[in-house]
């Protein structure tokens, strides 16, 4: 029997070296000697010979010193055998293990270097990349990411009035006078070059074995969620069509919202030392993302629905994408997903771990009437389908404005209506309606102010909020409250 923290073993055998070993290099632990797995004290054999050969056998295999104690019950004696946490990696005759539950386990390959990462206080992606220069890097990903900042708010144009290199130190991608994997993963043009299997794999099935097409995504993984969601909707999905009034409505399969949080976070919490690319496979009736990086320790599925903090295993990475305004800090990618499938009426989503491999399955749904202009307003529609105002649902032409002034700040109500399609004098009612209802703010004067489109993100639908039926009119319901 035992614990995280204490073995009870009747007697000594040399291959309980690998659990002292164990021990030190998690959080410690007691192995009792002469004890059965229930408690009781059946007393050491040869304790005066054990504790002669231990501390050598301990110090000779592992080089630390243990503690030993002699105990006695019932006129029985039993040894106490305490290792205490170390702060650097121990190893037990050039072989390294770890405590886990009530297992040992035997570390190696890329388990063995992210163990031996974390005790020194670093992560896969802060380590140091030889042999690379500022001038190796070519300025797109670098445009991209400027972009996404200033649209989103984390960062403003005139924060982002620096050089490259300056915004990789910005971004603490440097050390020394070395960049980090994190900086060529984020920004590099063919970071595959020191990061095999640093690209997006995707393929249509027929079934389990039978594959139709596929394409593969690489480059700078910074704009990687982007062009895989392209390419998936505009090649892989069908859309069903349908109109509200002269507004063509375009429905998926999956959600936009769903799809690209699922990417996301294949991309940011992978495990880039296996080598192995993200895999999605689409299928006829689902489609699923396949991604080596394991969960947290002593997390499981469930935990995942549970409000959690972000626990990203790459935190460099994932700060660049926070940065950019494509993620939140707070551990809500799965909660997004989640409110984006019920908000269209659509299962939830589904997972798998194997070993390494965590798996996020969707159920394809083309008939859902509830889905929201997907096609039209990208982001900004699943975001506000998470949050219905004033018992109105939002529609499509209110999305476009708003995708219009995300992606133009600057713009005017003028040149709005010339790009949708309607008068004037009706932008200006749908802008009036929008920052009534808290979707936009207009910072500044009328000239050489901008727009703010709000970021839902961090709203939830209230349970009494109103619910669009199949018809899109909303079931009776109070108003939501912020």
């Amino acid at each position: 029997m035992g614990n995280q923290n204490l073995e009870r073993k009747q007697s000594w055998h040399d291959d309980y070296l690998n659990t002292l070993c164990g021990f030190a290099n998690a959080n410690g632990g007691v192995m009792e000697i002469g004890r059965r797995d229930d408690g009781e004290i059946i007393g050491a054999p040869r304790i005066k010979k054990l504790l002669d050969d231990l501390p050598n056998k301990i110090r000779s295999a592992m080089g630390i010193i243990p503690s030993i104690d002699v105990l006695e019950s019932e006129d029985k004696q039993y040894l106490s055998v305490t290792i205490k946490p170390y702060s650097f990696p121990i190893s037990c005759n050039g072989k390294y293990y770890i405590r886990s539950g009530s297992t040992t386990q035997e570390l190696s390959g890329a388990e063995l270097d992210g163990f031996i990462l974390r005790v020194q206080g670093k992560t896969w992606d802060s380590v140091p990349v030889p042999y690379l220069k500022f001038n190796d890097f070519e300025s797109d990903a670098f445009k991209a990411f400027r972009r996404k900042a200033i649209a989103s708010g984390r960062l403003t144009a005139q924060e982002l009035e620096i050089t490259d290199e300056m915004l990789l130190h910005n971004l603490r991608l440097v050390e020394g006078n070395y960049l980090k994997r994190a900086a060529v993963l984020l920004f590099h043009q063919d970071p595959e070059n020191w990061v095999p299997g640093a690209y997006i794999k995707i393929g249509f099935f027929e079934n389990a074995a039978d594959i139709l097409y596929q394409d593969e995504i690489h480059g700078p993984l910074i704009v990687m969620a982007d062009k895989a969601e392209d390419l998936v909707y505009s090649k892989y999905f069908k859309g069903i069509i349908s109109y509200e009034g002269l507004q063509r409505i375009e429905k998926f399969p999956v959600p936009r919202l769903a799809f690209r949080e699922a990417v996301l976070n294949a991309i940011i919490h992978r495990d880039y030392s296996t080598g192995n690319p993200v895999h999605i496979h689409i299928y006829p009736h689902e489609v699923l993302i396949y991604n080596d990086g394991g969960l947290p320790e002593n997390w499981t599925i469930e935990k995942l629905f549970e409000s959690h903090t972000s626990f990203p295993r790459n935190p460099l990475i994932a700060g660049g994408f926070f940065r950019s305004g494509q993620i939140e800090a707070w551990g809500r990618g799965i909660e997004k997903i989640s409110n984006a499938r019920k908000f269209f009426g659509q299962a939830e989503p589904f997972y798998r771990t194997h070993s390494r491999e965590v798996m996020i399955g969707f159920s394809a749904d083309t008939g859902s009437a509830n889905n929201i202009a997907e096609n039209v307003g990208g982001n900004i529609a699943e975001s506000i389908a998470e949050y219905v105002v004033d018992n109105v649902a939002i529609k499509p032409v209110k999305i476009k404005i708003l995708e219009l002034m995300q992606t133009e700040p600057k713009i005017t109500a003028k040149i709005i209506a010339d790009k949708v399609g309607i008068a004037p004098r009706n932008v200006q009612s749908h802008i009036k309606s929008l920052k009534s209802a808290g979707f936009v703010e207009r910072i500044g004067a009328t000239k050489g102010g901008h727009w703010v489109v709000v970021d839902f993100g961090a709203r939830a639908i209230p349970e009494d909020a109103p619910k669009p039926t199949r018809t899109g009119k909303l079931k009776p319901g109070r108003n939501p409250k912020e």
